[in-house]
């Protein structure tokens, strides 16, 4: 029987969670003719990767520092992927084009609207990376007022004005020297590195919101801990792991409902085996 491929690509790979997600949704799918690895691939390298993909590969999710690189080498991106000008899945389709979207976006509102917040008033966004402006895209859909970014340059605050003007987002940015005034809003998005959060921790207010920590290993963060010890609801990086890498399998496999308690149980094992 041929083997059916998918892999991640990225530069650094080697602890991306991907494989064992997709290879416990093939599992639960029954589908044995299907694999998914994981190669490490920069943007120089990019170019000549694609170009020896066969007909056997059924999709490719991407990772940094390719979800922009990626762009040039594809038939076509997905509207939700061109408003932010990243691609983190592509799909290989039988009459043989590469098709980009972006399932970010749409897996971090599954995963919110998992924990029920659907619409919100407010809103806050740690950090200003490509993580912040998909942040900002969920939250042109769910938040009704302002959104506060709180950067750390006066570039990056410009940019958050931009993508906010651009997504059709109320945006306001403030130093990061007053980041504690974000943990009042409703909902808090941290999209910041390993660290970068953990000053904050003795600030959480009594009776917060809803925390959404991109991270996931280490985890929890000290915020995260903060915050869950305070009563509020939490969310980290696997769940929108796990919501993406939902999506990512239905558009590969073609299958409209991906198991998403098997993968998560499959990423909550890994990331204990590694600690």
């Amino acid at each position: 029987m041929a083997r059916i491929r998918a892999a991640v690509l990225g530069s650094p790979i080697e602890h991306s969670l991907s494989p064992v997600l997709h290879r416990a949704a093939y599992q639960e799918l029954g589908l044995a003719d299907w694999s998914y690895d994981r190669f490490e691939i920069d943007e120089a390298a990019l170019p000549g990767f694609m170009a020896q993909l066969g007909p056997e590969w059924a999709g490719l999710s991407l990772t940094m520092p390719l979800k922009r690189a990626i762009i040039p080498l594809l038939d076509g991106i997905s509207d939700t992927a061109a408003s932010v000008e990243a691609v983190n899945t592509v799909v290989f389709t039988e009459d043989g084009r590469r098709v980009g979207d972006n399932t970010d976006i749409p897996g971090l509102l599954s995963a919110l609207g998992e924990q029920g917040v659907t619409k919100v008033e407010s809103a806050a966004i740690l950090g200003a990376g490509a993580t912040a402006s998909s942040a900002l895209a969920a939250l042109a859909r769910i938040c009704s007022g302002e959104v506060t970014a709180y950067v750390r340059s006066a570039a990056r605050a410009a940019e958050m004005r931009e993508w906010g003007e651009r997504l059709g987002v109320d945006v306001r940015t403030a130093d990061w020297s007053r980041a504690a005034e974000a943990l009042a809003a409703p909902l808090v998005i941290a999209t910041t590195p390993a660290g970068a959060t953990d000053e904050l921790a003795g600030s959480v207010p009594a009776g917060p919101g809803t925390l959404f920590d991109v991270l996931y290993d280490p985890w929890p963060t000290a915020l995260a801990a903060a915050w869950s010890g305070r009563g509020g609801k939490l969310l980290g990086g696997l769940d929108l792991l796990v919501h993406q890498a939902v999506l990512q399998v239905e558009q590969m496999t073609g299958r409209p409902a991906a198991p998403l308690a098997a993968m998560r149980a499959a990423g909550e094992a890994a990331l204990l085996a590694r600690h």
